[in-house]
């Protein structure tokens, strides 16, 4: 599918390109294993000497065309689904780093992935320092190791809506040799491409925005293919050195800016297996069909919400970076000018308490964990999601005590500030 292509049209029509008498709607593959005709065949794909599908849990036809279609929406050259978005995290940071191993990220990002960095993946030995994403780059600099192996953060972050300086961040890596690893969960590359601004490898929650109806979980990898692996050979053996369990084969000598993924696929996939099923993949191709008309609607409704919480007598702070006194509106304006996302946050003059009851009177406004479908819904980070970090901890990540996120969804915004009105009050 050509670049040149819009990305309205991408949604559409990029992945699954059908033939002479074949579906015109991208197939459910609903098949574990794909049948050849020689020992040979099959030997060839299990050497990675040729292209093919033998057993979904490293290859399917449905995720593979939904991975392309993702992959050309982010202008990246390859790309791979997961089963979640966690997946996707634990995938792209384990294909380069390994115990002994150290990365950079910022400190306000989502909690399930703060808690990877900083726990789980410590337990493997692999180490995270976090930093203060708006903090000078001289100082970012002093975080890095000669052990670090990438720096990650979120274009937008969650719950707290912060918006990265992506070129920023993008310089500090590259001067440390190391790839930049962005998490474009709620803008979508409808309203950013991190890509174009420096980023290396983009990840995402597919089960957010792109799949838009919460039927599915999942996740995506996508890389740029413009990180030079070889350069770097001594920091990246895994990509660089001969793999011994496919007979010493090197993956950035056989698959060149393919190599990143490649690996992924070949090796993660095959040992880890978190693939998601062709169902869901099936039902996220659906939803990105449609990214390119619900994101717009999701910032509109937004920044109409954000703009009715500042003027409300109860509400003690809003924060949505489509606001114009709002810290990262300029930046909003330079990586998101088409809009940010339909996520906000918010704190009432009551509290804690005071937004407990508040989310107990919503009518159609829904408390769940879920966040950036169809549907508003709402909810308390230090009493839901965020509950397993410290006071501190919450701090550093950006979450308040009274902080409310509230994902903003594409219903009638008459309707949406008419169920906050009689919940909240004015």
């Amino acid at each position: 599918m050509s670049e040149k292509l819009k990305p309205e049209t991408l949604c559409v029509q990029a992945g699954w390109s059908p033939k002479k008498g074949e579906p015109r709607v991208l197939p459910i593959y609903q098949s574990t294993t794909f049948k050849y005709e020689t020992s040979e065949q099959m030997a060839k794909l299990f050497d990675l000497e040729e292209s093919g599908y033998f057993y979904t849990r490293l290859q399917n036809p449905t995720n593979d065309a939904v991975a392309a279609k993702i992959a050309a929406l982010e202008g990246g050259v390859a790309g791979m689904l997961t089963s979640s978005g966690q997946a996707a995290s634990f995938f792209t940071v384990i294909n380069i780093c390994q115990a002994g191993d150290h990365i950079v990220s910022a400190s306000t990002i989502y909690g399930g992935t703060y808690n990877l960095l900083s726990v789980t993946l410590k337990k493997l030995g692999i180490d995270c320092t976090f930093i203060d994403q708006d903090a000078p780059e001289e100082e970012i600099v002093k975080a890095f190791q000669p052990n670090t192996k990438l720096m990650f953060g979120e274009t937008l972050s969650n719950p707290g809506v912060m918006v990265l300086d992506i070129e920023k961040f993008a310089r500090i890596a590259h001067s440390q040799g190391v790839p930049l690893v962005i998490d474009n969960t709620f803008p979508t590359p409808i309203n950013c491409r991190p890509i174009e601004w420096g980023a290396d490898i983009v990840t995402h929650s597919t089960t957010k925005y792109m799949d838009g109806h919460a039927t599915s979980v999942g996740g995506c990898i996508v890389d740029s293919g413009n990180f030079d692996w070889e350069q770097y050979a001594d920091k990246y053996p895994g990509l660089c050195e001969p793999d011994p369990s496919y007979h010493g084969l090197t993956y950035t000598k056989a698959f060149g800016k393919g190599a990143f993924i490649t690996k992924a696929t070949s090796q993660l996939m095959r040992d880890l297996g978190a693939i998601p099923s062709p169902h869901n993949s099936f039902l996220l191709n659906i939803g990105l069909e449609t990214l390119h008309l619900r994101m717009p609607q999701h910032c509109k409704n937004a920044l109409a919400v954000a703009k009715w919480l500042q003027q409300n007598k109860k509400v003690a702070w809003v924060n949505f970076p489509e606001l114009e006194d709002n810290k990262y509106y300029e930046l909003a304006k330079k990586y998101l000018p088409n809009g940010s996302c339909g996520v906000l946050s918010f704190g009432l003059k009551g509290g804690r308490e005071e937004a407990i009851r508040v989310m107990d009177s919503f009518k159609f406004i829904a408390i769940v964990t879920h966040v950036a479908d169809a549907r508003t819904s709402v909810l308390h980070p230090a009493s839901h999601t965020h509950r397993q970090l410290t006071d501190e901890q919450l701090v550093e990540a950006g979450v308040a005590p009274d902080l409310i996120r509230l994902s903003v969804g594409i219903e009638h915004i008459d309707d949406i500030l008419a169920d906050l009105e009689q919940a909240i009050g004015q």
